[in-house]
């Protein structure tokens, strides 16, 4: 749906081996940003939508440290926050490094 999108940027990310996991809410505009830079990125990842699903939420939770907010994002099943912290890693040029694990 975005392959024109991401032409246009050209940051695909070489040598993906990370396994990554996001919780999201359908309509939850930080959950679709989190997702576009994703995809920008090349990365493959597994989508849990929680819309409603309060015990899908509360295994959210769990993993994220008593998180409840969308979306939170998981790197080879480490816990790495939610939007503003994916993009903090991307600035910082650590994304890249975790996603290459």
């Amino acid at each position: 749906m975005f392959d024109w999108v991401s032409s246009l940027f050209g940051k695909k990310v070489k040598g993906i081996k990370a396994t990554v996991e996001i919780y999201t809410w359908q309509t939850c505009p930080y959950c679709i940003a989190a997702k576009i830079l994703l995809f920008l990125k090349g990365v493959k990842f597994t989508e849990y939508k929680i819309d409603g699903d309060s015990q899908a939420r509360d295994k959210m939770s769990e993993r994220a440290n008593g998180k409840r907010s969308v979306p939170q994002i998981f790197i080879n099943d480490d816990h790495i926050g939610g939007c503003t912290d994916l993009f903090d890693l991307d600035q910082r040029g650590e994304l890249k490094i975790l996603l290459q694990k």
